[in-house]
């Protein structure tokens, strides 16, 4: 019996930053390793098995792991060893979307007659980063991105996991509604008070019953993923629909004022990067995660696109404002934001009175960092505030 396998591929690194450290300090082998002592970053498999989570705080952290090894990031080391494994990924094949410094999919379609069906093509792969880069890396192989993913996150740690065409439903259908994109803890609680745990379940429920239960647009997506229909390509060379950057802190308690100062930080950083990559946006975005894990998001749309600085910070403030009770009744654990919308257009013209002086700053600011460094020059409002950890990135 013929058998056939799907063409895309999802490769996701193991514990990503954790799998750097273990691999630059063999003393770190075999050990639980956490990055970051305030906020856990990465958290190596030996210490996921002690209950240890991403954005747990460090005290909680240790006390879950007390023989953890704790280890200062090192964010220039983890964008190296990004870059090595992408640059295997694309002598894999041009087809390539990155999805985050760790992660992308592949598409191998039209490479069987040169490289072997896609398992071996797979198989190849985690061989290559292993030997090339020393790290771990687990790949998920099937007909839709959907699926793809899916079946690397079954397969973690450094596994793979090719589900053949022919048993698609057979595989999905039995693994809990949490696999599929969109149920978070809210949809999952809506789904368990109908007694509906599996992705099979969910299924038989139809559109219908799932449009009645979550809304039009919740059930018509999750209908489509229970049947495996995802009709998205792999895409390459796309330019990102938003920039933003985000800070993670611990938890204890932050002023008004220190989460301004962190809120400034974080602008700068982003209108930084959209300069350099020629792009204005027009959409703010403030991200914030509580202490009891629950999120807000909340939203702004300026009148025109823009890069300036101090139009975005001053947009992100009046967002933060509105925030603060919840703030300071629940706690906080991370502040973001991000401006989308974005075009590709550098300066709209004409600018409102007093932004075009404010641009010229930022051009001039911006000159002053590419020459003697981004600790050159910086906020007033900064001045004794640390700027946090830069995430390393996929390039804008």
């Amino acid at each position: 019996m013929f058998v056939s396998e799907g063409t895309i591929l999802h490769a996701d690194l193991d514990a990503f930053y954790a799998s750097v450290e273990q691999r630059d300090d063999p003393r770190l082998r075999g050990r639980p390793v956490i990055v970051g002592g305030g906020v856990v970053l990465a958290a190596s498999y030996e210490a996921k098995a002690a209950g240890v989570r991403t954005a747990m705080g460090g005290r909680a952290a240790r006390q879950l792991c007390p023989d953890a090894i704790v280890v200062e990031p090192r964010m220039s080391a983890y964008t190296r060893a990004s870059r090595a494994v992408f640059e295997v990924f694309r002598q894999t094949t041009p087809a390539v979307e990155g999805l985050s410094i760790d992660e992308a999919f592949l598409d191998v379609s039209g490479l069987r007659r040169i490289a072997g069906p896609p398992s071996e093509i797979a198989a190849g792969l985690r061989r290559a980063v292993r030997e090339r880069v020393g790290l771990p890396i687990t790949v998920g192989v099937a007909r839709t991105k959907f699926l793809a993913k899916v079946a690397s996150a079954v397969a973690k740690p450094d596994g793979l996991l090719v589900v053949q065409t022919e048993k698609e439903l057979q595989f999905l259908h039995p693994l809990p509604v949490e696999r599929l994109w969109g149920v978070g803890p809210v949809t999952a609680a809506k789904l368990r008070d109908r007694r509906i745990f599996t992705v099979g379940q969910l299924a038989g429920l139809g559109e219908a019953t799932l449009v009645s239960l979550l809304g039009r647009a919740a059930g018509r997506h999750l209908d489509a993923l229970a049947h495996n229909r995802d009709p998205r390509a792999v895409q390459t060379g796309r330019r990102r629909g938003s920039m933003g950057a985000q800070r993670a802190l611990g938890r204890g308690p932050r002023t008004p004022a220190a989460l301004d100062a962190m809120l400034a930080g974080l602008v700068d950083r982003v209108s930084r990067r959209m300069r350099a990559a020629g792009r204005t946006g027009r959409t703010v975005v403030l991200r914030l995660r509580f202490t009891d894990f629950t999120r807000a998001t909340r939203s702004h749309t300026l009148p025109r696109a823009t890069s300036h600085t101090q139009t975005i910070l001053d947009a992100t403030r009046r967002l933060l404002a509105t925030a603060l009770p919840m703030i300071e009744e629940r706690g906080i654990t991370l502040i973001g934001i991000s401006v989308g919308n974005l075009d590709d257009r550098f300066v709209q013209l004409p600018l409102p009175f007093g932004e075009q002086d404010g641009v010229a700053l930022d051009a001039a600011v911006d000159a002053v960092r590419d020459r003697f460094g981004s600790a050159a020059i910086t906020r007033g409002v900064l001045v004794g505030h640390g700027p946090g950890l830069e995430m390393p990135m996929l390039p804008d």
